[in-house]
């Protein structure tokens, strides 16, 4: 499948309940006040730092592939009152009304995009959307393989209906050379008699600094800041998270 339709259906139904990790709005909400709005979270997803953001008064817009997803982040922020600007589109198909001072990921959603071409456009579509003097943030990280006690593993959760929500990764692919890696993931729905299983492909593209680096500038950006989860300076061979800080060229 596309990987941009990988959040739909049945995946954005159980993304919120398991999920393993809800994103800290600290780091952006001071990347923001740090360098000024407005701001744009790309894959902004189900709302999380987004909603949190505007909460606090900060002028951050949305940008998500998945129309399911904003579904969602359009009911939750409706739910708690906020208002929110989103946008269905892709990440390397940007196309918005307005630049932004502040562009960011909130975690490593840079790395789903399959390939080098499809980074290429949208860190293309960064540079057009980016304001005079404006700065970029993007998370990335290279995965580790999957160990071989988590393969078949299986995560529950409970839907707000009673249903029982499962996903499990069942298989996967590593490709060196392409630095690729395809985890074929199992998502199920449990409801009395009524079971949905679905199976799809969870493809992450990595890179090196320098391979990023490159990147960025055939797209008229300089990364000016490459820094670890402490904000220290990372070593050039750090595949942990890290966050790199773009400006127009």
């Amino acid at each position: 499948m596309d990987p941009a339709d990988f959040y739909t259906g049945i995946v954005a139904e159980i993304y919120g309940p398991l999920k393993s990790v809800s994103q800290d709005p600290e780091p952006y909400a001071a990347f923001i006040q740090q360098i000024g709005g407005p701001a744009l979270e790309l894959g902004c997803g189900d709302g999380d730092p987004l909603l949190e953001l505007r909460r606090r008064g900060l002028e951050v817009d949305g940008v998500d592939s998945s129309s399911d997803m904003l579904e969602r982040l359009r009911r939750r922020a409706d739910e708690q009152g906020i208002r929110v600007t989103v946008f269905h589109q892709r990440m390397e198909a940007l196309n918005l009304p307005r630049r932004y001072r502040t562009v960011f990921l909130a975690g490593p959603t840079f790395t789903l995009l399959p390939d080098d071409t499809t980074a290429l456009a949208a860190l293309r579509g960064i540079r057009a959307h980016l304001a005079e003097g404006g700065t970029a943030l993007v998370p990335l990280f290279t995965p580790a393989p999957t160990s071989a006690d988590q393969i078949g593993r299986v995560r529950t959760a409970a839907a707000p209906d009673g249903a029982e929500l499962r996903v499990s990764a069942v298989a996967e692919q590593r490709d060196e050379t392409t630095r690729t890696q395809t985890t074929l993931l199992r998502y199920e729905r449990h409801h009395g008699s009524d079971s949905t299983v679905v199976e799809r492909p969870w493809l992450m593209h990595w890179y090196s600094q320098d391979q990023f680096e490159k990147l960025a500038a055939t797209a008229g950006l300089a990364v000016t800041a490459v820094t670890d989860q402490d904000g220290e300076p990372a070593p050039a061979n750090d595949t942990d998270l890290l966050h790199f800080r773009l400006q127009a060229m």
